[in-house]
């Protein structure tokens, strides 16, 4: 990967412009509150000197950053473009309708829409979008009504009860699904008669034939495809035979994956675009935006989606979809594309590295942005590991793997995503040290049994290996800079 194609470099002339702009900024803060402008300065110099392996968290350019600090953010703007319930809402009009086409012609989608604040609000309305288009409309209609508070009382209640007694099948937590896919302690799997689908146990891939006949013998309303912890890659052309077999609406959570989707990393049966009735995403993650969500969805949705406020969401972030705005317009430039292949490179690199030093791998390795270690072969639960390597300067988070003997929170996994580092300007011959230093703490870290305290949070890792890894990670982040040319 070249510097042109990374976020912070489009010149050194932009470089001193945005430094300008966030001394002048803090300044600013600093007058009214000067701890939080001292966190402020203290979270870039934090994030600048450790290695970023958070497959959820990227680093967003100056300008999207620039975007969420206006006076779009003191407006209420319930409703729709051109529909709200506040008066002079037309600057937000315009706001919302810029992301929205960035939107649509980033991912090829009909329709898109811009208002989620996350990824579980967008799941939620697309969820409720789908209720409202397959359940509440055709109630309605049989009724003979227009709008459901046309309803006598018992007319509601039983078109509630029909809302709320419907059926999703999404993939579970431990083989990489998202707790927003149907995990009973989550919204979703209070909403809805959940059952989940798993991966092979011998392989750890989707056993496509395994969750059409699940499909089959359940009968969901929605199927769910996505994941937030599966390192390989979905036919969603499969998924989508499978839901319209049965009857069923495919909504993809794409949250993870967005990136390599808008970089035509994923094309054919790998885009969910083309497949899914509805998709959704995050901005952040590998898209590298602000903060949010986005749903996408065919026409026959898109009605239903568009009510999504005041349907699940309050007043939408007017500041937020402008800061969507320019990260996707960003992902709509020819470096984008060099972005998510070399993301997918670096990951397939990652991955190489600890298959070499003797590491264990769900699944046996990666094709998209995310590598799973098993930290079992360390003797090491998730969270021990975690923690050892933070001590270390190595931000990572614990994750389940499947049949996780370790359970949601302490886990038997580690999750390393490539987007961040790559944003830096990361190569494979980085991400190759990257895995040997991993390699080095966790062989250099043990259980530690405590008198006081589950022994599965404790370890100890042994003297210099932390000072070590800090000091071989200083000299690649050093020649990979973060916001080169911005000082505080």
């Amino acid at each position: 990967m070249t510097a042109d194609s990374s976020l912070t470099a489009p010149g050194v002339e932009y470089a001193a412009t945005a430094s300008e702009a966030y001394r002048a900024a803090l300044a600013v803060i600093e007058s009214v509150e000067p701890r939080i402008a001292a966190a402020t300065r203290k979270e870039l110099a934090d994030q600048r000197d450790s290695l970023k392996l958070i497959a959820s968290e990227n680093y967003a350019s100056p300008a999207v950053l620039l975007t969420m600090g206006t006076w779009f953010s003191d407006k209420y703007a319930e409703g729709t473009i051109g529909h709200r319930f506040y008066a002079a809402c037309q600057n937000v009009d315009t706001v919302e309708a810029l992301a929205a086409e960035h939107a649509r012609e980033l991912f090829g989608a009909p329709y898109a829409y811009a208002q989620p604040h996350s990824g579980i609000d967008a799941n939620l309305v697309a969820y409720w979008a789908i209720l409202a288009t397959r359940i509440e409309a055709p109630g309605l209609a049989e009724l003979g009504a227009k709008n459901v508070n046309d309803l006598s009382e018992q007319d509601w209640e039983k078109l509630r009860a029909k809302l709320g007694n419907q059926r999703l099948l999404g993939m579970s937590l431990e083989t990489g699904g998202h707790l927003t896919h149907g995990f009973r302690p989550n919204v979703s799997g209070k909403m809805f008669h959940q059952r989940s689908y798993g991966t092979d146990p011998e392989t750890g891939l989707i056993d496509y034939a395994a969750v059409a006949a699940a499909a089959r013998e359940f009968k969901p309303l929605i199927l769910v495809a996505g994941y937030s912890a599966y390192p390989r890659r979905v036919n969603f052309a499969t998924m989508r035979e499978i839901a319209d077999e049965v009857g069923a609406t495919l909504l993809v959570d794409m949250a993870h994956f967005a990136g390599l989707v808008a970089g035509k990393v994923f094309t054919g049966d790998e885009d969910p675009v083309p497949h899914a009735h509805v998709t959704t995403t995050t901005t952040h993650k590998s898209l590298r935006g602000p903060r949010g969500g986005l749903v996408l969805a065919t026409e026959e949705y898109a009605p239903a989606v568009d009510k999504g406020c005041p349907m699940v969401l309050g007043g939408p972030l007017s500041h937020v979809m402008a800061a969507k705005a320019v990260a996707l317009a960003e992902a709509r430039q020819p470096a984008f594309r060099e972005y998510a292949q070399a993301v997918a490179d670096n990951a397939k690199a990652l991955a190489d590295g600890f298959l070499k030093r003797g590491a264990r791998l769900v699944t046996g390795g990666t094709d998209n942005h995310l590598v799973l270690l098993d930290v079992t072969s360390f003797g090491l639960t998730g969270r021990q590991a975690e923690s050892a390597l933070l001590d270390a300067g190595v931000v990572t988070n614990r994750n389940s793997i499947p049949a996780d003997p370790n359970g949601a929170w302490y886990t038997s996994g580690i999750r390393f995503g490539t987007p961040a580092l790559t944003t830096r300007g990361f190569g494979a011959a980085e991400f190759d040290r990257v895995a040997e230093l991993v390699v080095d703490v966790l062989k250099n870290t043990e259980p530690a049994a405590a008198s006081t305290g589950p022994s599965k949070a404790k370890y100890k890792l042994a003297d210099g290996v932390a000072d070590r890894v800090h000091a071989a990670s200083a000299e690649i982040l050093a020649a990979n800079p973060l916001y080169p040319g911005l000082t505080l």
